[in-house]
């Protein structure tokens, strides 16, 4: 017999928390016609001093499994006609629910305090997270923006499920949601089995310029490419810009790391972005928002609303091209958008998720606007910023 998985969402934006609650219940509820084993919720943070009362108005109207969720700058979900929207700086209540027999789940809080030593076997991680790696889950992550332990939890991740996708980001608001529980640190999770995630990671960025390696570097400054100084290549670089990018290039210049050290022929996803965060005149030194050392090679990178878009157009065009011939459609997906995307990128709403439902029509789409993204770059987990990450979830 053969499983019906159903993955559904639904979007209010009524300034009410119970009209809101009531809301997305019922029209998702309505549109899975079954039973719930997964919710996800985020809610706007201009509900941030009501988000004690969510989970209990949530419960008395819905019965569920597992349910995490977050609140966030911005909120992203399907209206009644299944369109997909970006709500940002207003109320607004997403809510996926999804029906999956045969899926494994697991949900978990971790404490920042309480996670293992980055030294530790990947055997502790697993008994600390609960899942066996056997199984190849995937994750979904949702983090608290106050806290560093974030980074060192996808380097454990990384290291003892090295086969699982993760994806997610970090909240806003003060919000993280387990079960019935709310909580203001640490991380909520929720490990899938039995199912096939893929990422998509628009950095929004385009190189300008060569790759260089770096030739000395110390902690997170660069201090020698190619046995010059990083500033001096960087002012020979702009000079060979035309004046819309000299000009985009006085903030809105980034460093691009690759993370395969033996990759030969680069392409743009093969390169983390990282800010640059400061210059030494004196030394000629270039600090960016990421540890480097000697060997790794680097490019400069800029970005604008327009590079933003051509990028995830091209990844989503990549992707599906990828795909073919006609592969499964997901089930559903999720969005986590940096707050530095959206309206204040692109001037209007809705820019890449529209982009992203014009490439997956009918898929329902839910997520946020996150404090930082969490997704991979090659075979690695990273925290980015002004980042759209994509989750696409296929029964497997």
């Amino acid at each position: 017999m053969m499983l019906t998985h159903r993955w559904v969402n639904a979007l209010s934006t009524r300034p009410s928390l119970e009209a809101a609650v009531t809301e997305v219940v019922t029209q998702a509820q309505v549109a899975l016609g079954t039973t719930a084993h997964l919710g996800l919720v985020f809610i706007s943070d201009a509900f941030a001093s009501e988000y004690s009362r969510l989970l209990p108005l949530l419960r008395e109207r819905l019965s569920v499994d597992h349910l995490i969720g977050c609140g966030g700058g911005g909120t992203i979900g399907c209206d009644a006609l299944g369109t997909a929207r970006e709500v940002e700086g207003k109320p607004a209540l997403s809510l996926t629910l999804a029906h999956l027999p045969g899926v494994g789940l697991h949900s978990f809080h971790l404490e920042g305090e309480s996670l293992p030593d980055l030294d530790a076997s990947p055997a502790t991680w697993v008994e600390q997270v609960g899942v066996d790696p056997a199984g190849r889950p995937h994750f979904v992550l949702l983090g608290d923006p106050g806290s560093s332990s974030i980074v060192d939890l996808l380097q454990g991740l990384d290291f003892a499920y090295p086969q699982s996708v993760k994806v997610g980001g970090l909240a806003g608001g003060g919000g993280l949601f387990h079960q019935d529980q709310i909580h203001r640190e640490g991380t909520v999770g929720l490990a899938l089995t039995g199912v096939r995630l893929d990422a998509i990671v628009a950095q929004g960025c385009r190189p300008i310029g060569q790759p260089y390696r770096v030739t000395k570097g110390e902690r997170n400054v660069i201090l020698a490419l190619e046995d010059h100084t990083p500033l001096r290549v960087l002012q020979d670089l702009i000079q060979e810009l035309d004046e819309a990018d000299r000009k985009l290039a006085q903030n809105s210049l980034f460093i691009g790391v690759v993370g395969d050290a033996f990759k030969q022929n680069l392409v743009p996803a093969d390169f983390l972005i990282r800010n640059l965060i400061g210059i030494d005149p004196r030394q000629g030194a270039i600090a960016i928002g990421d540890r480097v050392r000697a060997g790794q090679r680097i490019q400069f990178h800029l970005r604008d609303a327009r590079t933003s878009a051509e990028d995830l157009r091209t990844l989503l065009e990549e992707y599906v091209e990828g795909q073919r011939p006609a592969g499964p459609k997901p089930l559903g997906a999720l969005m986590f958008s940096c707050l530095g995307r959206g309206e204040n990128l692109y001037g209007q709403a809705d820019v890449d998720s529209d982009m992203f439902q014009g490439y997956f029509p009918q898929v329902a789409l839910g997520g946020f606007f996150c404090n930082g993204e969490i997704g991979p770059v090659g075979s690695t987990t990273y925290l980015h910023g002004y980042t759209s990450v994509f989750a696409l979830v296929y029964p497997e």
